[in-house]
């Protein structure tokens, strides 16, 4: 790589007081090979040349940005050219970047969780869960809640494809949501509350309920109760009755049925099972490790129709 210059020589000194590195570590770089001596005088120590002062600054300038000695050698040696060196080592920065800042959500989430060692430990475990075991995370919760259960296909279908990513360089948030959704989806109460919600599904469909998912009539009872919400309407209240009639009617209307006091009582449960806030949670979680747009909440919607129709359950 360099042409050696015979006509002016420097002891390791010289070259320590002309770089600023110490002698020591000049030494250090000729045992290791990469800074031979270019001559050695008749007591027997180190010479080196301006090409080797010239070397030395390319040691150093690597040495700065962490190129190990190794490919230094290879460099010096036209091995590998300057360009596949650094170009490596900018690959394993890379690397060391992406851990780095995985470690530093983790930390960061545990210090806004207030983790213990033990629960650190965990969330360490689960944040190292390559793609392939979140995937079967999922699949084993879709598993226990829906298996043997006729429930919706679209459902399921969107379900199994609904599967959390976790980018390489996450944020601390995402790292959070992952770790609060693996905790969820092992949750037997939660898992217990998506199987009553699979099996409620599963019996209105043997009662020849085959219309799936409503995506109409849920926009419609959206769009109406958040209007009343903003409103100031109470569900108790007088004025809630006409608004609860024209949504029962709706339902009547999508399922093929009549406005009565068993089939207000009948919605009423299906809205009770299903406004479990968790679920809501759920898709939240995926989203924000997908970087996804988060849904609107229907909670509130859920809620207000849920105590209206307790208050109204005559038509």
């Amino acid at each position: 790589m360099f042409d050696v210059d015979h006509r002016t020589l420097y002891s390791i000194g010289d070259l320590a007081r002309r770089t600023g590195l110490s002698v020591r570590t000049i030494r250090f770089y000729s045992d290791a090979g990469v800074l031979p001596p270019t001559h050695r005088s008749s007591a027997n120590h180190r010479r080196y040349d301006l090409t080797a002062v010239a070397r030395l600054d390319l040691i150093r300038t690597l040495r700065e940005l962490g190129v190990d000695l190794a490919s230094i050698d290879r460099v010096l040696a036209d091995e590998i050219t300057l360009a596949q060196a650094v170009t490596a080592h900018a690959e394993a920065l890379d690397l060391q970047i992406r851990v780095l800042r995985l470690r530093r959500a983790i930390l960061r989430a545990a210090a806004k969780r207030n983790s213990s060692p033990e629960e650190m430990k965990l969330m360490h475990r689960i944040v190292q869960l390559s793609e392939a075991e979140r995937h079967r995370l999922i699949d084993d919760f879709v598993d226990s809640t829906f298996g043997n259960v006729d429930a919706n296909s679209d459902l399921l279908e969107l379900l199994r494809s609904a599967m959390p990513d976790l980018p390489d360089e996450p944020t601390a948030e995402q790292v959070e949501s992952w770790i609060e959704l693996a905790e969820l989806v092992q949750d037997d109460d939660f898992k217990a509350s998506v199987r009553r919600m699979a099996e409620h599904q599963a019996a209105e469909r043997a009662d020849g309920d085959r219309t799936g998912l409503h995506h109409e009539l849920t926009n419609h009872v959206r769009d109406q109760v958040t209007a009343v919400i903003a409103a100031g309407i109470q569900p108790a209240s007088a004025q809630a009755g006409p608004v609860v009639s024209e949504l029962v009617a709706r339902y009547a209307d999508t399922f093929g049925t009549a406005d009565s006091s068993e089939y207000r009582a009948k919605i009423g449960i299906r809205l009770s099972i299903a406004n479990d806030p968790r679920v809501e949670r759920y898709w939240h979680l995926i989203a924000t490790i997908n970087g996804s747009p988060t849904m609107t909440t229907l909670a509130p919607v859920f809620t207000w129709f849920t105590t209206a129709l307790q208050h109204h359950p005559e038509p």
